[in-house]
Order: C-alpha cells, then structure tokens, then sequence
C-alpha cells in the first residue's frame, strides 16, 4: 500500500482551509484517511500552519511520500531539517544532543524570521489605510501641431 502525506480541501468556495492527512495513494483527495497531523491555512499572512512533528516525522521514517506542497510545508516547519539531523545521528556523524542543538538554534532562527515577516505586513497593511485615497487623472497632452510646411515658391 502506498501511503502519501498530502492536503485535504475544507472551506467554502474561494476560501480555502487545509488538513495535512496521511492517506493511501489510491483514495480520493477528501477522502478517507488514515491520520490527520496538522491544518494549513493559505489565506493568512504569513501562512498560518499547525502540524505535529513528531508525527509526520514517524510517517516519513515509515515511508509515506509527502506531495510537493507538504514537502514545501514540512521543510517550512523544520521536519525535513529534523529527519536530516537524525540521519546524521543514525550514522555517527554527531549524537542527538547535539542534533537538538542544531535544530533548536535553527527553530529559533526562523521563528524569528517569521516574526520579523508577520510584523512587516502588518505595519505595510496599517499603512495603507492610514494614506489619504488621491485619485490619480491622467491629463492627456495636447498633440503636437503637425509641421506645416512653408511655401517659399510662390
């Protein structure tokens, strides 16, 4: 059985809502699934998502392949980064310790990044309201007269 980990639409019409779900591959999109990890809304800014690592972790370690704006979420939210880390403990590159080093610096890191983003917005929103509306008219300018030519014949 192939299992993917891929969005499944809720929302009303032009609103769309997400649950990021394991499901088998030959179930259809709103279908049946096995488990839920997490919910992806696109229409905040940034992004609003919640997914529970450990779980989607636990699935990619099981085999399920995410689609390609999962992988996109899961790389967003440091669950490949992890699942990297750990590869390298499982070779003896470093032990896990200093993996959650690692990963908690980089957490910390793009929280901040976030952060840093969703503030920018807001300020970007706040100011374009506080802006008087002006109504820009476009005089055209009157054409040039055509050359005349002078008769010097006559």
């Amino acid at each position: 059985m192939a299992v993917k980990m891929r969005l499944q639409r809720h929302g009303s019409k032009k609103r769309p809502f997400y649950f990021i779900v394991v499901a088998d591959a030959r179930s259809p999109r709103d279908g049946k699934f096995i488990q839920k990890l997490g919910t992806y809304n696109p229409l905040t800014v940034p992004a609003t998502i919640q997914i529970d690592r450990q779980k989607a972790l636990d699935w990619l370690h099981k085999g399920a392949q995410p689609t390609d704006t999962v992988r996109r979420i899961l790389s967003f939210k440091g669950v490949l980064y992890l699942k990297h880390l750990l590869r390298g403990v499982s070779l003896g590159l470093f032990d896990e310790a200093a993996a959650m080093i690692k990963f908690t610096s980089w957490s910390a890191e793009h929280d901040a990044q976030v952060a840093k983003r969703q503030t920018a917005h807001k300020k970007a929103r706040i100011d374009s309201r506080n802006q008087p509306f002006v109504k820009k008219v476009r005089t055209e300018a009157p054409a040039a007269p055509a050359a005349e030519e002078t008769k010097t014949e006559e």
